[in-house]
C-alpha cells in the first residue's frame, strides 16, 4: 500500500486552489487535496463547523476563514489582496467542488481579472457519482439546484425536456413532492433515479419512472441528487395529436410561446410542427 509519504508532491505555487471535499464519507478525499490544504496559508470554508470535522480527521491546521454566499462580496477584496501578496489560499465548500452550485465563482472571476492563478484539485462529485450508477447515457446536462417558483420550474423544465440526454438536479427532500407534477408534465415517460445520502451509511438509490414518482418520495431526508434519463424511444408513437396531447398543449399555452410549444411537441412527441402550430392557433382563436 502506498502511503502519502511515498508520493512526491510539487511545491505549491502561489494562487487560489479550488479543493474538492468529500460529499459524505470523509475517506473520499485525495492525497493531493490533503497535501494542498496542509500547505495552504489560508483556507476559505463555506461553513467552518462542517470543515472542522475534515480538518480534525486529517490534522489540517492552517488559518481558516468563513467564506459563503452571504459574505462572499464583502470579503472579496481582502482575499484578492492576500493572493496578490503571493499567498497560497484554498477554497472548499461543505461538500463537493467549489463554484459548482456552491460559492466561489465571483472569487475566481476576480482572480482572472487580477492575473492570479487558479488551480483545480479534483475529488468527489455528487453529479458524476449519480450519473455513473444511473444506467442512463453518460451524455448529461447538469442543471444544479431545482428552480424555486412554480412558473420558473415549468419554463425551465419545458426547455430541458427538449434535450436528449441525462439531466441532473439537486433538490431538497422537503421540495421534491412539489416538483412531481411539473416533472410529470414534461418527463412523464422517462426513468428517474433519486440518490439520497450518497457515500454515507444510509446511502440509497431509488429507481422508478417519473410517472410513478409519488410512490417513492415519502419520508425522504436531506439533499437529493436526481437523474432523469434520456428520451425513451417508442416506435409506436402516433404522428397525430391525441386527446392527452391537446390537454398538454392547452396547459402549456399559459406559460410558453407558440414557438416553444411547437418545438417541444415536435421533438418530444414526433408530431409534425404544422399540426401543433395549427392547433395552437385554434386555441388562441377560441379565447
Amino acid at each position: 500500500m502506498t502511503s502519502q509519504n511515498d508520493i512526491k508532491f510539487q511545491e505549491l505555487k502561489h494562487g487560489l486552489y479550488l479543493v474538492s471535499s468529500p460529499i459524505g464519507n470523509l475517506a473520499d478525499i485525495t492525497l493531493r487535496a490533503i497535501h494542498v490544504l496542509k500547505n495552504s496559508d489560508y483556507i476559505l470554508c463555506e461553513d467552518t463547523r462542517v470543515s472542522k470535522k475534515l480538518f480534525d480527521k486529517y490534522s489540517i491546521k492552517p488559518k481558516v476563514f468563513s467564506y459563503h454566499k452571504f459574505n462572499e462580496k464583502k470579503n472579496l477584496q481582502k482575499v484578492i489582496d492576500l493572493l496578490i501578496s503571493k499567498k497560497r489560499i484554498s477554497l472548499i465548500s461543505d461538500a463537493g467542488t467549489p463554484t459548482i452550485s456552491d460559492p466561489g465563482k465571483i472569487l475566481v472571476q476576480e482572480c482572472i481579472k487580477n492575473n492570479v492563478e487558479v488551480f483545480p484539485v479534483p475529488g468527489a462529485s455528487a453529479v458524476t457519482s449519480a450519473v455513473s450508477i444511473s444506467g442512463f447515457t453518460d451524455k448529461y446536462h447538469f442543471y444544479g439546484f431545482f428552480p424555486e417558483k412554480q412558473k420558473e420550474i415549468r419554463e425551465e423544465l419545458a426547455k430541458l425536456s427538449t434535450i436528449n440526454s441525462s439531466i441532473i438536479f439537486f433538490i431538497s427532500s422537503k421540495k421534491i413532492e412539489k416538483a412531481i407534477k411539473p416533472l410529470q408534465t414534461f418527463f412523464n415517460d422517462r426513468e428517474i433515479v433519486i440518490c439520497k445520502e450518497i457515500t454515507k451509511f444510509y446511502e440509497e438509490f431509488l429507481r422508478t419512472r417519473v410517472s410513478k414518482l409519488q410512490s417513492v418520495v415519502k419520508n425522504l431526508k436531506g439533499e437529493l441528487t436526481i437523474v432523469i434519463s434520456e428520451k425513451i424511444n417508442n416506435k409506436n408513437i402516433s404522428n397525430k395529436l391525441s386527446e392527452s396531447d391537446k390537454k398538454y398543449i392547452k396547459k402549456m399555452t399559459k406559460n410558453l410561446s407558440v414557438k416553444d410549444i411547437v418545438d417541444l411537441m415536435s421533438f418530444s412527441r414526433k408530431i409534425s410542427k404544422k399540426e401543433v402550430y395549427q392547433y395552437c392557433l385554434r386555441i388562441k382563436n377560441e379565447k
